[in-house]
Formats: C-alpha cells, structure tokens, sequence
C-alpha cells in the first residue's frame, strides 16, 4: 500500500510534505534551545529546504547615528537677530558664532528659566520665537467665485 502512495504521488511530492510536517513540529517552538530537523530528504530532491540561505552576504553594519546639523550662518543670523531684539546680544549681526553669541545665549536661557548652557536646544529656540522650521507653504489662491 506504501509503495502505491509513493509511486503515485512521487518522490517530489513527498519531500515536500516531509518538510512540511517537519516544519510542523518546530512551530510553538520559541525558546533558544529549539532545534530544527535535518532536511535530509530535501536534500535528495529536487524541492529547494525551507532553510537554505540566501546568496547575500549580510555583513556586520553598525548601528546609524543620527547627528544634528549645524546651522547655517543664515540660521546663526536670525538667532543673533532674535537675540538683539530682546536686548542680549549687542554685537554685529552676521551670522558667525562666537563667545560674545553663546554669552547672550546663556543669559537668555537664564533668564526663561532654562538650563544656562549656551547649546541651542529647540527650547532656547522656541522661546525666542523660532521654533523649527516646518516647511510653511504659502495659502493657496482661491478660485473665483469659491466660499470664503
């Protein structure tokens, strides 16, 4: 009776099942010490195992490290200008940082209540009324005759 089921379903077939019910009884397995079945029989036909990998080598990446950008002078520049407008830095607006740019921002900071760092944080920035920049579209144009 076996050699008929055999014949009849073919030595493909088989195989396929084989590593179907040996994948079966790994499922529910989730501790480290699972181990998998010998595919031997997948081996010997032409059915591909569940388990062989994939021609690409996955080498070892390090993990991508997010790092804030500088500004840029322009950026510097309304900082600078935020800051003389609130009476704390009284040099040359142009957009070069220095000591004379971190001391107006330290006492700034201070004087909201914020840790006296000198380091542009997105509080200091908010504060001084220039939170991030968001990409601000301009209103559409309405169309004639469309409710206002």
């Amino acid at each position: 009776m076996v050699h008929r089921v055999f014949s009849a379903i073919g030595a493909a077939t088989l195989a396929a099942i084989v590593i179907s019910a040996q994948t079966n009884l790994l499922v529910g397995q989730t501790t480290s010490k699972a181990k998998r079945l010998p595919a031997k029989t997948a081996a010997k036909s032409n059915v591909p195992s569940k388990t062989a990998s994939k021609s690409k080598s996955k080498g070892k990446t390090s993990p991508r490290r997010w790092m804030q950008a500088q500004p840029t002078p322009d950026r510097y520049k309304e900082i600078q200008q935020a800051l003389a407008g609130k009476g704390y830095f009284a040099g040359a607006v142009d957009g070069a940082w220095g000591s004379d740019s971190t001391d107006a921002l330290k006492r700034f900071q201070k004087d909201q209540n914020l840790e006296a760092d000198g380091k542009l944080g997105s509080l200091a920035l908010i504060a001084l009324g220039l939170g991030p920049k968001r990409g601000v579209t301009e209103p559409a144009a309405s169309a004639p005759g469309a409710p206002r």
